[in-house]
């Protein structure tokens, strides 16, 4: 399975979660390559 930063479950689960701080970036679940998507998506935002 293969995610980009349109991805619903990044922009719209993910992403959200770890900016409210209720999970960190170390848990986002190695699906595919959802964790380095999230990855670059926060980065963008910094």
């Amino acid at each position: 399975m293969t995610f980009d930063k349109n991805s619903a479950l990044v922009k719209n689960v993910w992403v959200p979660l770890i900016l409210a701080g209720v999970y960190t970036h170390e848990q986002v679940p190695a699906l595919g390559n959802l964790r380095a998507v999230v990855q670059q998506v926060l980065a963008e935002m910094e």
